[in-house]
């Protein structure tokens, strides 16, 4: 076996370990923080300001949130053109009623006004504070393969990563997952890499992520209304394709694939089921401290859980046995399903379902790996595709019984 092999197998085994076997009062000194890990501004594609990005999700309960731009990063002189837009006029007029005009530094040239975009060091102190909010660096490595989009996310990376070049969709993904890892080891600060959207553009199969290496987290939820996270008559939704990519890495010794909730949003002055819109779906993580190392540390512990709106009161998972509870609203109903890989079987299997707001199951022998999805019937405020529901998923367990 290889020494790469021997890593992701290490560290699929410590990743189970602390998974099946941490005991609850272990997280008596951690808390949880939501984070959105997929956002975009005007320094790539979205529609608005990092300033006013980052100001909607701190006033909205956000405690961390990553700008992921297309192949930049916020870290060097950039300029917006506003003349002849109506929509980024009336971004300009919201940005400087709610900055000042001593913020906002414009300029006239041949091609009318343009506004200088912060560096995300000049906008960081207007909005972090120790312990209620975070900004995590990050980008979205993008390249296109034909008609295939091909998108991921570096978390807290240091450095730009350029669009990785290949003749198939697995050789341009792994250059990107290994550039990542590459430049982690190199400078020594934690940082993740997560596969996007899967079904945008139906870019990536099944088989393409079965046969990545080092792919530890991708999107089960994306919030942009063209990534078909439920899939068509033609192809399987990402929850699905998360178990049988899990039953695949587990043959493989790979260790267990997480899962996140992004909004990838870009619009932020429309709002509807046709518009990348914030809010959607995020992370709950739990972690000692609001740090970019603790974060990503939880993160890679499979600490934490997928969310649309549903809140989890008490999750744990010690011996085998998982156990959650939800935060209830007033009037609303909950189902809680626990779904796992059984022996032999190449698909995952509904395990149990309870009504109400807490459940707990306990992995029989031949239950390979299991999770947890919280479905709630309260209407979300902003859904997309058929997904008109808040919900949750936990991260999936290995069963060491």
């Amino acid at each position: 076996m290889s020494r790469k092999m021997n890593w992701f197998v290490g560290l699929g085994i410590l990743v189970a370990t602390l998974n099946s076997c941490a005991k609850p009062d272990a997280q008596a000194d951690k808390r949880w923080y939501k984070g959105n890990l997929h956002t975009h501004s005007y320094w790539s594609d979205g529609d608005d300001y990092p300033e006013m990005i980052m100001d909607w999700y701190k006033t909205n309960g956000y405690q961390f949130v990553a700008l992921s731009e297309h192949n930049i990063i916020a870290d060097h002189e950039k300029w917006v053109s506003i003349a002849g837009d109506s929509l980024r006029k009336a971004a300009l007029t919201k940005y400087r009623d709610r900055f000042g005009d001593q913020w906002v530094e414009d300029q006239l040239d041949a091609e009318g006004l343009k506004i200088r975009l912060k560096t995300l060091e000049e906008y960081r102190p207007l909005f972090e504070d120790p312990g209620q909010f975070l900004i995590i660096q990050s980008e979205e490595i993008t390249n296109q393969l034909g008609d295939k989009p091909l998108h991921l996310n570096a978390t807290n990376l240091r450095e730009l990563i350029e669009p990785q070049q290949g003749e198939s969709v697995v050789e341009v993904l792994q250059k990107s997952i290994d550039a990542v890892r590459a430049q982690r080891e190199r400078t020594g600060t934690p940082m993740i890499v997560h596969l996007n959207h899967p079904n945008f553009h139906y870019a990536v199969s099944l088989e393409d992520m079965i046969a990545l290496q080092g792919e530890q987290f991708f999107e089960v939820f994306n919030g942009h209304p063209q990534v078909h996270n439920q899939g068509d008559s033609l192809h399987i939704g990402t929850e699905e394709m998360w178990d049988l990519v899990n039953i695949a890495y587990l043959k493989q010794n790979k260790p267990l694939l997480f899962a996140l909730g992004t909004d990838d949003s870009h619009h932020y002055h429309r709002k509807g089921r046709t518009w990348s819109n914030a809010g959607r779906g995020w992370v709950m993580v739990r972690a000692d401290t609001l740090s970019p190392d603790a974060i990503i540390s939880a993160l890679e512990a499979g600490d934490f859980y997928a969310s649309t709106g549903v809140t989890l009161s008490e999750l744990s998972v010690a011996g085998g046995t998982m156990k959650l509870s939800v935060a209830p609203e007033p009037g609303v109903h909950y189902t809680i399903r626990f779904y796992g890989g059984l022996s032999g079987e190449d698909h995952t299997s509904l395990l149990a379902e309870h009504e109400g707001t807490s459940a707990s199951y306990t992995m029989e022998p031949n239950v390979i790996f299991m999770r947890a999805k919280v479905l709630s019937d309260k209407p979300h405020p902003n859904p997309i595709e058929s997904l008109d529901t808040e919900m949750a998923w936990t991260q999936p367990v290995l069963n060491r019984g």
